[in-house]
């Protein structure tokens, strides 16, 4: 499932490229075709992310909401604006884009390579698909607009770009109270919220919660964006028993969870990776970018040895997801 950078770098491609133009709307697999008349001939006005849903305004005060859930995935074709953070990832936006990210395409504003700055937009001609399926960036297909390739629920055309949105689990047309309501249930997200007051509020609502901690982090109501990468991650970051109910949790480790979180997600979404690893060599940065084995602590590693301990990574089931996790460093 996309964890919350992956929305928001989504985002940032739609408002680089679908913002400001007028969009046809259509849905080709007929499932969302009503929502997709309501769209039809608008202009779209703006797009926002809240931790995992997507939501993209129209002019007539009507949002687009989009959540894509465990399938879902966004294709870009057409002249996309690139800028460096989406082109980091090489093509690959959706999901948790786990197959690696090349660390040549992060590039400066002078339009250089850079292992750490974000810069100056580009162009780019071609097919990129926001998915963790995709190869990159297709140059092969002129064809204009592009034929719609399987179950597409919408498709939303510029007269440059095309989106095209599969599988997701939710697509809807909501009025500005709705996407209101929508927002008010979802905890506080590092990147929409005032981050102080999201600490207060995240800090607040675990500490008086008797539901373990690694439940809470996936609560999209407490807060918003993390999923099973980072769960398990910010866990063992903060050395924390995912067991332990949240109003056991020492008030500093959990203000410290959520000070990691602002960190992790901020990296995300620059990268297009979820770097949970610090001080690595230069070398370590290139192989952790490339490959998910050279990234993550615990994350995907049961049974291998932990980088700490050498006790034997855990893997059980915790809230219908697979959790990792090390017995002896997280007690």
């Amino acid at each position: 499932m996309p964890e919350g950078h992956s929305v928001h770098r989504i985002a940032r491609q739609f408002d680089r490229n679908v913002v400001g133009h007028r969009v046809s709307a259509s849905s080709p697999q007929g499932r969302f075709a009503e929502g997709a008349a309501l769209l039809d001939g608008r202009e779209a006005l703006s797009v926002r992310a809240v931790g995992k849903q997507m939501f993209l305004e129209f002019e007539g005060d009507l949002w687009l909401r989009v959540h894509l859930g465990m399938y879902g995935a966004w294709d870009f074709s057409g002249e996309i604006l690139v800028d460096p953070t989406i082109a980091s990832a090489n093509g690959r936006m959706g999901q948790t884009n786990q197959r690696g990210t090349d660390p040549e395409r992060i590039v400066d504003a002078a339009g250089e390579n850079s292992l750490t700055s974000i810069g100056a937009p580009r162009k780019a001609r071609g097919h990129v698909r926001m998915s963790e399926q995709t190869s990159g960036l297709d140059d092969t297909d002129a064809t204009w607009p592009p034929p719609v390739v399987g179950q597409v629920r919408l498709r939303l055309l510029t007269d440059a770009t095309c989106a095209d949105l599969r599988g997701p689990t939710a697509c809807e047309v909501l009025t500005p109270d709705q996407v209101q309501a929508v927002i008010a249930k979802l905890g506080p997200d590092p990147l929409v919220d005032d981050v102080a007051e999201g600490e207060e509020r995240f800090t607040s609502v675990v500490r008086r919660k008797p539901t373990p901690i690694g439940l809470l982090l996936m609560d999209q109501s407490v807060v918003s964006g993390i999923g099973n990468v980072y769960r398990a991650e910010l866990l063992f970051r903060a050395r924390l028993d995912p067991h332990t109910p949240g109003r056991d949790v020492p008030e500093e480790v959990v203000r410290g969870l959520w000070r990691d979180w602002v960190r992790l997600l901020r990296i995300g979404v620059e990268t297009g990776q979820m770097m949970t690893m610090d001080d690595l060599t230069p070398d370590e940065w290139r192989r952790a970018m490339a490959h998910r084995d050279d990234r993550h602590w615990v994350y995907h590693r049961a049974g291998l040895p932990c980088r700490i301990s050498g006790t034997s990574i855990v893997l059980e089931e915790m809230g219908a997801r697979k959790l990792y996790w090390c017995p002896v460093c997280q007690k």
